[in-house]
């Protein structure tokens, strides 16, 4: 662990959750505009300082940096224990940004209990970073289980009419999931005296018990991904959640499923990951190609490109489970590639529900003619989430597929299908909604982009040409811890 002076991860927490809580206060006299003001403020100091992560991060050691560490439960050995190293740092900063957009794209079509939305938002960031800077498994899991009912009560308050059912069957699914990894952890603590995910990893276990192991995380985990077949609670979390929701929920906290599987099962269970890797490949192919069918059929954008974040993160499971580093960094780098572009994609839904209230495919047509501006950004996320070169949606498949190709010609050409599915929805959906003359008057009557809707569609435009144009910036961070994981995989603790 490399010690700092500044507590950067603890900044990253407590800013946003503190701003949160003061716009709760704030907001009890109704002042709408003193709740976004505030709001807006907390995130962005929430982003500020996570950004000294990037810039004095170390990226020639796999060590955790920036740790923190102090007595929380003493009887049981826990702490309130902090650090990051190649693989999760990047995801903070993924999180913090996402909040400030969440937040900035809120501004004006949330007009009922504002201080509440944006509140909400604020303090889930503040959980969802302390999941990925934790290294004690009890504050992991405090952190993991906490940031459900934010997300919750979004879906459930500001959500469509069947909001109440997707809260619901989003709070069971993954609660229910996370209870057997909490088996697991008392588990590992009775074996090991500790709660220390750095002392799990060299604690010796038998292969049947890293199988079994292996279950309780596995379902914890995948159902967060989601890997199917549990994968039904998030084509209907999203068409019911509001915009923001929909964000962070793809963007976001689909991610800390996927880091589930390299900071505890793959480094923990080393044995098990290798003799169980035929099955989660298969998983993640049907999720690629399967998926990727139900997708073409969906007639709701939403639920379109829920199902797209389910084919995507096949990409990610699968990329881990090769056991190689082009596999690895490319599976992280479609994680972060997937958090700006489904990012973008859910906000053009946003954009069009705010003018039309529906986010029915049939409902639209024509909309270039009315919104060109509009048109062109959506044509960009489009093309990003089909894959194309130059964008960020490009890099991180790639990688998977040339280290699935090293791995298995067939698991390769399985995989790269969804390059021509990822084209075929997401083009499919772009040509019904965008092109052709106006469907109707409702979408005659619309307008084009305003100047917040502009600028923050033209941020993430701008993350997703950088990082396609030039991701070394996001690989050279990773590579080295990544390469410290697979050393540590590669060897047996039988």
């Amino acid at each position: 662990m490399a010690p700092t002076m500044t507590p950067y991860l603890s900044l990253a927490i407590w800013v946003p959750i503190l701003a949160g809580v003061a716009v709760l206060v704030l907001g009890r006299d109704a002042d709408a505009a003193k709740a976004r003001w505030t709001a807006l403020a907390g995130a962005l100091a929430g982003f500020l300082v996570t950004i000294p992560l990037y810039t004095h991060f170390d990226a020639t050691t796999s060590a955790m940096q920036f740790g923190e560490r102090r007595e929380w439960i003493p009887y049981f050995d826990i702490h309130y224990h902090l650090g990051v190293d190649g693989i999760s740092v990047l995801f903070v900063l993924l999180n913090s940004f996402t909040t400030l957009l969440v937040v900035w794209a809120g501004w004006e079509c949330i007009k009922v209990r504002v201080a509440q939305y944006m509140a909400a938002f604020l303090i889930m960031s503040g959980l969802i970073n302390g999941a990925f800077a934790a290294l004690d498994a009890i504050l992991f899991y405090v952190f993991f289980e906490a940031m459900l009912i934010p997300m919750y009560l979004i879906i459930g308050i500001w959500g469509g009419e069947r909001r109440v059912y997707a809260a619901i069957k989003f709070f069971l699914y993954t609660l229910l999931g996370s209870l057997l990894m909490l088996v697991a952890f008392i588990y590992l603590y009775q074996k090991s005296g500790s709660f220390a995910l750095q002392d799990w990893f060299v604690l010796p276990l038998a292969l049947d018990t890293q199988v079994l192991l292996f279950a309780a995380f596995f379902a914890a985990f995948a159902v967060k991904v989601p890997m199917w077949p549990v994968h039904t609670w998030l084509p209907d979390a999203h068409p019911e959640a509001p915009t923001g929701g929909s964000v962070v929920l793809a963007a976001i906290t689909l991610k800390i499923g996927a880091y589930g599987f390299v900071r505890f099962i793959l480094p923990i269970l080393p044995d098990a990951s290798h003799a169980l890797a035929g099955f989660v490949i298969a998983l993640s192919l049907i999720a690629v190609v399967y998926i990727g069918f139900v997708a073409l059929v969906q007639t709701d954008m939403k639920r379109l490109i829920a199902y797209s974040s389910i084919s995507h993160m096949g990409f990610v499971t699968l990329g881990f489970f090769l056991f190689s580093a082009q596999g690895a960094e490319g599976a992280l780098a479609q994680m972060i590639s997937h958090g700006f572009v489904s990012a973008a994609m859910f906000l053009c839904v946003g954009v069009l529900y705010d003018r039309m209230h529906t986010h029915l495919i049939a409902d639209f047509g024509g909309v270039a003619n009315t919104m060109p501006k509009f048109a062109a950004f959506v044509m960009l996320f489009s093309m990003a989430n089909a894959g194309l070169p130059a964008t960020s949606g490009f890099v991180g498949e790639f990688l998977v597929i040339l280290a699935a190709v090293k791995f298995n010609f067939w698991i390769a050409f399985l995989a790269a299908t969804s390059l021509v599915l990822g084209a075929a929805y997401t083009l499919w959906m772009y040509k019904r909604v965008i092109y052709g003359d106006v469907a109707n008057a409702n979408v005659a009557a619309l307008t084009d982009l305003n100047r917040r809707e502009f600028w923050l569609l033209a941020t993430l435009a701008a993350a997703v040409l950088i990082m396609g144009v030039w991701p070394r910036p996001f690989i050279d961070v990773m590579h080295v811890s990544v390469t410290d994981l697979l050393a540590h995989v590669a060897k047996s603790k039988l």
